[in-house]
């Protein structure tokens, strides 16, 4: 495989956070620099080798969504959006060999203050949704029609379920959306979030059913432009991390879905009793299969390949 990219430490600009997969650092008061590295996690652990060139498809999908939902001529537009993002661009100010490491796999982005919930909105019936409608007949508190089955669509259409937003290595906590809007702390805002979210996810949902992908969930996160007071989207959005994706050719009702996301991990994971636990390096077959998975649903979202993205950026 190629090489992977697993920490990156850019000597020429302040480090501000360091998540599971991206670093940020600090540009000037109005931008930071969102870099996605190659590091893959399952069940909120980071594994010690990771799947080389991740962090650049996670990169340039976010991209592809934020530029699709915030242009004017696009069928899939989502009315009054404002995105963090500002452009895939190395800094100028970076020297050489730090503009190298993260080309293609960075974006410039507007500094915001980030709302303290994670807005997760779900279109199917699927993961701890499931768990809890079987065992309560409710997703997230909010009572369900009797009789659905694992992974059936949602008689309801897409619902806003949110979460808390945990410290690295916690777990988030399953919410309402009335529990949401005190978090916030804004009526005003936690309402408008709702709205945003539920309309990405529409958006994002017909443009990818057209092309054989069905998102049964995803999380978004969003952030306030205090000058205007507008909520913002931010992170990323709708890729296989953030997002659970099945093929539409394969989809049945009752089972457990075939998907994009992290699954092949998961599931050798726990084959292997490795569940949860520290000090796992991924096998180069599943780190391929992997990746093979991400290229896959990069190029039926996007209509090109990865390296066609890449080189139309200008890498």
């Amino acid at each position: 495989m190629a090489s992977q990219v697993l920490s990156i430490d850019l000597k020429s600009l302040p480090k501000v956070a360091t998540g599971k997969v991206r670093d940020l650092f600090d540009l000037d008061a109005s931008t930071l620099l969102f870099v996605s590295s190659d590091r893959t996690s399952a069940y909120d652990v980071v594994m010690d080798n990771g799947v080389p060139g991740r962090g650049a498809i996670l990169t340039l999908i976010s991209a592809f969504w934020f530029r699709l939902f915030s242009s004017a001529d696009s069928a899939n537009r989502v009315p009054g959006l404002q995105t963090h993002f500002l452009t895939m661009q190395p800094p100028s100010s970076l020297p050489a060999d730090e503009a190298a490491l993260i080309r293609g796999r960075s974006m410039q982005v507007r500094k915001l203050k980030i709302f303290p919930v994670e807005a997760i909105v779900r279109g199917y019936l699927a993961g701890s949704a499931w768990a809890e409608y079987a065992a309560h007949g409710t997703v997230h508190g909010l009572a369900m029609p009797a009789g659905l089955r694992q992974c059936e669509a949602l008689p309801t259409g897409p619902i806003y379920t949110p979460s808390t937003k945990a410290e690295l290595g916690q777990h988030d906590e399953n919410i309402t959306p009335a529990r949401a809007a005190e978090i916030i702390g804004n009526e005003a805002h936690a309402k408008r979030i709702e709205e945003l979210a539920v309309a990405i996810f529409k958006a994002g949902s017909a443009h990818a059913r057209e092309r054989g992908i069905l998102i049964a969930d995803t999380k978004f996160e969003f952030g306030l432009d205090e000058d205007t007071g507008e909520v913002v989207l931010v992170d990323e959005c709708l890729t296989p991390d953030s997002s659970r994706m099945w093929p539409a050719d394969k989809y049945e009702v009752g089972r457990d879905q075939e998907s994009f996301d992290k699954q092949i991990i998961r599931n050798w994971l726990t084959r292997e009793g490795l569940k949860g636990k520290q000090g796992v390096a991924l096998p180069e077959e599943v780190r391929q299969a992997t990746l093979d998975k991400y290229k896959d649903v990069f190029q039926r979202l996007t209509g090109q390949t990865v390296e066609e993205a890449l080189a139309k950026e200008g890498f």
